[in-house]
């Protein structure tokens, strides 16, 4: 048993591992490929947590002594079946203590990044989106984050979909043609438009692809172009019924909250945050809107830090928030 707890932000393109003391100071970090198994496989998922902890555990000079807990938020885990299958791969691999070994999906340390482990809410928007909140009690609510076929709304993969959308109506004579429109079929190279449907639905457009069209809604709705605006300020309504669910069912919405944002569709800036905070202000009139404090990563070791009984000092918060940059956070529980 060592003074050093282990966090892990696992994702469907990349796992990242910490190694933090008990003073909170950061000893060590490393990467791996896909830890969602759901994607990667079980023994893809292994093979990544296995090469991210390798890593740290080098670069912090550690050894082969298991840190005294670990906490894994891993994309994927949205069930018990899930959480039983990561706890095997920390168990075979020897992460820490079992009983010291905490598992929950991503947004769980994406709160607890975002808001440096207060109370409080977050919405991820990235390819996919999600929001989770936990409240002073320790009650917890996600809402949203049902994968790109049932929710992801406000995310990128929507705002790329809603493009293709209004791609398709423009072409029928439904809708008028503009600029976003002629982007897009440039982008994809449609010199036919038949052969869009080959694309989506048997050729490469998948999710991620889909998603990676939202830069060219955002890059238009910065130049003014009215379609790509109203598809943020739609984006803007999505996030803020979802934040609105989450702070309802918490009790967060009868007073002063807190609400952190990750994802890379934030980098949008105030083409998308505008639209939010004015939709936020009307329903939620208290709550404070702030970029994310710290990342998912090292949230998981506030969590873990939590589980051995012990809080950081609001020093020893400030100096990480001042040592690291937030990493964006890509994922909803199910990308």
């Amino acid at each position: 048993m060592s003074g050093y707890v282990l966090g892990i932000d696992g994702g469907g393109t990349k796992t990242h591992a910490v190694i933090m003391d008990s003073a909170g100071r950061l000893r060590g970090s490393g990467h791996g490929g896909a830890s969602n198994y759901d994607h990667a496989g079980i023994a893809g998922a292994r093979h990544a947590i296995a090469t991210a902890v390798a890593q740290a555990r080098l670069a912090a000079g550690i050894g082969d002594a298991p840190p005294a807990a670990a906490f894994l938020g891993m994309a994927g885990v949205v069930s018990d079946d899930d959480r039983a299958t990561i706890r095997a791969i920390a168990t075979d691999l020897a992460l820490a203590p079992a009983e010291r070994t905490g598992i929950d999906h991503d947004c769980r340390i994406a709160l607890a990044g975002g808001l440096s482990g207060r109370p409080g809410i977050v919405q991820i928007a990235g390819t996919g989106s999600a929001c989770f909140g936990m409240n002073a009690a320790g009650e917890a609510w996600r809402a949203g984050g049902w994968g790109h076929l049932l929710a992801d709304e406000g995310s990128s993969y929507w705002l790329g979909l809603a493009a293709l959308q209004a791609l398709v109506r423009a072409h029928d004579g439904r809708a008028a043609p503009g600029e976003l429109t002629t982007q897009v079929r440039a982008h994809l190279g449609l010199a036919d438009m038949n052969d869009i449907m080959r694309r989506v639905y048997v050729g490469d457009m998948g999710p991620g692809a889909i998603a990676a069209l939202a830069p060219l809604v955002v890059a238009a709705a910065q130049r003014g172009e009215p379609l790509a605006a109203q598809l943020l300020e739609r984006a803007a309504d999505e996030l803020v019924d979802c934040i609105a669910a989450v702070a309802r069912r918490l009790g967060l919405d009868r007073g002063p909250c807190e609400l952190a944002l990750v994802g890379g569709l934030f980098a949008a800036g105030t083409a998308l945050t505008a639209p939010l905070a004015r939709r936020l202000a009307g329903v939620l009139p208290e709550c404070r809107m702030l970029a994310a404090e710290l990342p998912p990563a090292v949230g998981a070791c506030l969590l873990a830090l939590q589980s051995l009984g012990h809080e950081l000092a609001p020093a020893a918060i400030l100096a990480l928030r001042d040592a690291l940059p937030v990493a964006r956070h890509e994922a909803s529980p199910r990308a």
